[in-house]
């Protein structure tokens, strides 16, 4: 029997860490086997970690999510799904993604093909964030024709209502942008794309000017076939007009996004930045101060880090197109950072 002897809180200390090495709640608030963890549905994932976004975000593993470590066809009936039917159907290989090799030593390379990656070797290694039009309209289409016809990958994809869909861990290297797959973050918006101005083109089977003079967006198929999660959302491009451009030297013609999806894209390149800290809140510039609208010679892009568009990689490329607001992007997300005054 114990005396009270002023020996009371060692002895209640001594019992404490009992229960805790027990692996029994030593809190009435500590969490419990089976308990479920909640999430607000904001939430990316990197390197197994959940960082908020403040945008709404589906993850691959939540219902109506867009899953790139499957193996099998997402579109087809299931027994068509397998990789035999699909290797029939012109795919080359079940793997849709890779390892990040850029700049990386040859000891980190084996330490992360065994352990995995650690947020603090990948943020040595992620620093460019490239945007994309998916030249299908809709996230639904986009994920189709990369993982069911092409064997691609991109890391995000940003539905027309703003929606953003999370396919796998940032640690991967998504297969989105040739060269810049290793050290990069991808993200492929809804947009029916950009065209040569003048020719034909099916912006006017998306488009159409709405009773109240405003310009709407439809997909051809329907918005049930579009699965959109947002019903409220505004479905109408930035500005009523086809925004004209020049872009590789080409003069192209593009509908500009939705407002829903400026403010999820602004969200998740100042959420980016912030996790990766190479990745700067800039665009490539000129001389003059205005965004590069063609490809980067290689010793520029070789050192540049930040938010880039398609067509600074690939010279065969014309994505996000002359619609995109690079300041309302860039300047936007530096005002969720840093407090930087917002475009006008």
């Amino acid at each position: 029997m114990f005396r009270d002897n002023g020996a009371r809180p060692i002895l209640w200390l001594t019992a404490l860490t009992a229960l805790v090495v027990a692996g029994l709640p030593a809190r009435a608030d500590d969490p419990r086997p089976g308990e479920k963890l909640g999430r607000r549905g904001d939430e990316i994932v990197v390197c197994g970690q959940l960082f908020h976004t403040t945008a709404p975000v589906v993850l691959w593993i939540d219902p109506g999510g867009y899953d790139a470590y499957r193996v099998d066809r997402r579109f087809v009936p299931p027994d068509q799904a397998g990789w035999e039917e699909s290797q029939k159907a012109g795919l080359k290989s079940p793997v849709r993604f890779g390892l990040r090799k850029h700049n990386v030593a040859p000891s980190l390379l084996e330490s992360v093909h065994e352990k995995g990656w650690t947020l603090p070797q990948l943020q040595e290694v992620v620093d460019q964030f490239v945007l994309h039009f998916d030249a299908r309209g809709t996230s639904r289409e986009c994920f189709q024709v990369l993982h069911d016809q092409r064997g691609l990958s991109v890391q995000f994809m940003l539905d027309l209502d703003g929606t953003i869909y999370q396919t796998m861990d940032l640690k991967e290297a998504a297969w989105h942008a040739t060269k810049a797959n290793s050290r990069s973050v991808g993200i492929e918006i809804a947009n029916i794309g950009a065209y040569p101005v003048g020719r034909p083109n099916p912006l006017s089977k998306w488009y159409a000017k709405g009773p109240d003079g405003h310009t709407r967006v439809t997909p051809p198929g329907g918005l049930a076939q579009a699965r959109l999660h947002n019903p409220q959302a505004s479905l109408r491009p930035s500005k009523d007009e086809p925004v004209v451009g020049v872009v590789q030297g080409g003069k192209l013609e593009q509908y500009d996004f939705t407002p829903e999806q400026y403010d999820s894209l602004i969200k998740l390149t100042a959420t980016l930045s912030h996790v990766f800290p190479k990745i700067k809140l800039q665009a490539p510039r000129d001389a003059s101060g205005q965004v590069v609208n063609h490809t980067l010679p290689p010793e520029e892009y070789n050192r540049y880090q930040g938010v880039l568009g398609h067509f600074h990689v690939q010279n065969n490329k014309t994505d996000p197109g002359p619609a995109l607001q690079w300041d309302k992007v860039i300047n936007g997300a530096k005002a969720l950072v840093d407090g930087s005054p917002e475009p006008k």
